[in-house]
């Protein structure tokens, strides 16, 4: 059974832009993140992408799930684990 959904991206139909408001920026972040995360266009940039560049992106969304997300959250959001109890 898949655990993951990118359906965002397959259903918004507002706005693309940053900068107006803070929930067309939030959208547009969900929409961009979605996009970039597409198997083909992944397998394409990964192999491209410098050491620098891939640890760039690992870091950032590392940090952000640690900022944001308590060890529950992040079992059961991000590593789709729901088995885990903290």
């Amino acid at each position: 059974m898949e655990q993951h959904t990118h359906n965002f991206i397959e259903t918004y139909q507002g706005l693309v832009g940053y900068g107006l408001d803070r929930e067309t920026d939030e959208n547009t972040v969900i929409y961009y993140l979605q996009k970039f995360s597409d198997d083909t266009l992944m397998r394409h940039l990964a192999s491209r992408m410098t050491p620098e560049e891939l640890e760039e992106i690992f870091m950032m969304i590392n940090r952000i799930l640690k900022h944001h997300l308590s060890e529950d959250e992040y079992h059961r959001l991000f590593l789709k684990d729901d088995h885990h109890h903290g």
